[in-house]
């Protein structure tokens, strides 16, 4: 039965090689992400940050918030995993993240949205199957609100043109 599922089975490209990714594209990355207090509460204790705003309603109400406040490092990390399917799943060194600017604050229930704007490409100087790409992404929540925003930058394999392989 397994074995007749996989014939049947159409592997889905994923990823995109530098080429196929022009300056000045804007992608919205598939479904978004609606956020859970048990998201914010199990990241918060297995990356021991341990701010009583993430898990501890009453002393976040007490400081002014409405509820308890996801984690922004969990917020930035959902952000870039969203994007990763269509700027950077083909391959390449991962060389960072620069202008990381939280907006607002995001709540269990909130429903973040993630674009990507293709910012800058250059060909890399020591790699000659690669070139680096920069995006500029940002995180947006049910209400059209900034919650997150970064640039970062990969390097993105050329790929093979004829067959769409890594080269």
């Amino acid at each position: 039965m397994i074995a007749e599922i996989l014939d049947r089975a159409v592997p889905w490209k994923k990823g995109r090689f530098y080429h196929a990714q022009p300056e000045g594209e804007e992608r919205v990355h598939h479904w978004g992400r609606t956020f859970t207090e048990t998201d914010s509460i199990l990241f918060s204790t297995l990356t021991l940050s341990f701010n009583p705003i993430y898990t501890n309603r009453e002393y976040a109400r007490q400081l002014g918030y409405r509820d308890l406040v996801l984690n922004p490092l969990f917020v930035f990390n959902t952000a870039l995993g969203l994007s990763v399917e269509d700027n950077s799943e083909v391959g390449g060194f991962f060389l960072g993240v620069d202008e990381l600017v939280y907006g607002q604050v995001v709540y269990p229930g909130d429903t973040m949205i993630v674009k990507s704007l293709t910012k800058a490409k250059r060909l890399s100087t020591s790699r000659p199957n690669m070139g680096i790409i920069t995006w500029h992404t940002v995180g947006r929540n049910q209400h059209d609100e900034i919650v997150v925003e970064f640039e970062r930058s990969n390097f993105v394999s050329f790929g093979d043109a004829a067959s769409g392989e890594l080269t």
